[in-house]
């Protein structure tokens, strides 16, 4: 249902390529950019912070994707004559309830863990916490961050996945196409280059798990609040030198950078726990028609739009 309600008599693939591809240039330019610099890229990234500011620079990288959110949407109800109602969720409201259940319970956890892993390493932090730089950011990036956040979400969970499932009838398709693409755009993230291609489990992973609770859903709200909860936490926590997201958090991660834990735990512990609770809370059934089904649409004369 999810999937089929994007389709309308004037469906046309085209339609749905010139935001992503533009949006994945970018991303590609970026990326050759960070392979020419090599480890200069770290660097260089050091040094714009040390000249503009960890503000400065935090909303740069986040401005451009608030920037897309709202042309995306934009695009999506004049060009392709959708609600954003439908490109969200197959309800026939948004489903606040569950944005802020996704997101204070994955909140909670990344906080949890965090604290956990302060008090078992205490060496691998430092205490960064300075009030004013600190709720300066917090009032921006409470507004910028869920808008990043949702931009890729509407973008792969939505846009591109109800585009591609309709193109294709598969929803498997839709699925592994929009987390893998979901994945490889996090390459020129400073993590791919400090921890390597394990890296990728994790962003990779992250999309699947995003994926399976949209289509198990029928709608992207769980994955609205994950993903909000994950990178503001992150920012207001803690960060490191090495992370796309470097701010005046409350902590500072100074260990030494492996792929090990943070990468494991989420994707093959959290995540599945994570299915299976919203799978009780929600009631979801027929997993294997919402995960590998051949997509229905509806029939022509049906269609009003």
């Amino acid at each position: 249902m999810y999937i089929s309600q994007a389709y309308n008599k004037r469906f046309n693939f085209l339609l749905y390529l010139p935001i992503p591809v533009v949006f994945l240039l970018i991303i590609l330019l970026n990326f050759a950019l960070t392979m020419v610099m090599g480890d200069k890229s770290t660097d260089l990234i050091k040094a714009a912070i040390k000249e503009q500011g960890e503000m400065s620079i935090l909303i740069q990288s986040l401005a451009p994707l608030a920037f897309f959110l709202v042309l995306l949407l934009i695009w999506v109800k004049f060009v392709h004559r959708q609600t954003i109602t439908s490109l969200t969720t197959a309800r026939s409201r948004i489903s606040w309830s569950r944005i802020f259940t996704s997101f204070f319970l994955w909140g909670g956890i990344s906080a949890a863990t965090t604290l956990v892993a302060y008090y078992m390493s205490p060496e691998d932090f430092v205490l960064n916490f300075k009030a004013g730089p600190f709720f300066k950011m917090l009032a921006i990036v409470i507004i910028l961050i869920p808008m990043q956040t949702s931009f890729e979400e509407y973008l792969f969970r939505g846009y591109l996945m109800q585009g591609l499932g309709i193109a294709t009838r598969s929803t498997l398709f839709a699925l592994l196409l929009t987390s893998i693409t979901f994945g490889l755009m996090h390459a020129a993230n400073p993590e791919v280059a400090t921890i390597g291609p394990l890296a990728f489990v994790y962003y990779i992973g992250t999309g699947l798990f995003l994926g399976i609770i949209t289509l198990m859903d029928d709608g992207m709200e769980l994955a609205l609040g994950f993903h909000a909860a994950n990178n503001l936490v992150a920012c207001l926590l803690v960060t490191s030198d090495w992370t796309a997201l470097q701010s005046p958090s409350i902590l500072k991660d100074i260990s030494e950078p492996a792929a090990g834990i943070d990468i494991i735990a989420p994707v093959f512990i959290f995540y599945p726990l994570l299915i299976l609770l919203f799978a009780k809370i929600y009631r979801w059934t027929d997993w294997k028609q919402r995960l590998f089904g051949k997509i229905q649409l509806p029939n022509a004369s049906s269609l009003t739009h």
